[in-house]
Parts: C-alpha cells; sequence; structure tokens
C-alpha cells in the first residue's frame, strides 16, 4: 500500500490489533475497528450516509455479514490455488442467494450472487 489508496473514501478494517487510523492521499482514510464487525459496519454506514457499502474480507468476516443480513449482492472470486485446509465460507449461516453472473479466466473465476429473499 502506496501514499495513495485507490477507495478515496473511508476504509474500516476489522481487526483484533488496535492501530491508529492511517490518511491516505486522495481522501481515504484506514480507520482500525477492534470491538467486532457491528461496529466496523455502523461506522462505515455512518461514514457512507446515502452511498453503499462494500465489504471485502476472508471467511469470517463474510459469514459475520452474512449472519447480520447485511448482504444483497455477494461476489465469490475463486483462484485455484491449494492452501491444504481453511475456514469453510457458508458454515453456520443461511445462504439465501442465486448466481447471476459467472466471468471465468484460466486463473480465476468470479461468481456474483444476489440474494433472494
Amino acid at each position: 500500500m502506496g501514499p495513495r489508496a485507490a477507495n478515496h473514501a473511508p476504509v474500516f478494517v476489522l481487526t483484533h490489533h488496535p492501530h491508529e487510523p492511517i490518511p491516505m492521499d486522495g481522501g481515504t482514510t484506514f480507520r482500525f475497528v477492534t470491538d467486532g464487525f457491528d461496529a466496523a459496519y455502523s461506522a462505515a454506514l455512518e461514514a457512507a450516509g446515502d452511498r453503499g457499502v462494500d465489504i471485502a474480507g476472508g471467511a469470517s468476516t463474510v459469514r459475520q455479514a452474512l449472519a447480520a443480513g447485511v448482504i444483497d449482492e455477494l461476489t465469490l472470486d475463486i483462484a485455484p490455488v491449494l492452501l491444504g485446509s481453511g475456514e469453510r465460507l457458508f458454515t453456520g449461516v443461511d445462504f439465501d442467494f442465486e448466481p447471476v453472473e459467472a466471468l471465468h479466466s484460466p486463473l480465476t473465476t468470479h461468481i456474483r450472487y444476489r440474494r433472494t429473499s
């Protein structure tokens, strides 16, 4: 991450490790939230005003967002990397989504899902 972040909007990083905010050129400030998903999402909603909120993260963050019911659309990026093991993405959450688009390349598949309920 260089001095210029591409977001041009506040970014809230869900973490277990406290850190001072990091301001970047172009209007992006990275803020680190240690109070859990709900606190990070509430801060993002407030900062977004009438705009939408994008959530990016690993399996744990996605499961928390799904459990909170705050995802309308989900893009799943699948890359053929052998990791050995890892967290299951949809364990313990209802997945009421349908695929609406799939884009394929030799190294990645992107599947976009939309909430059905």
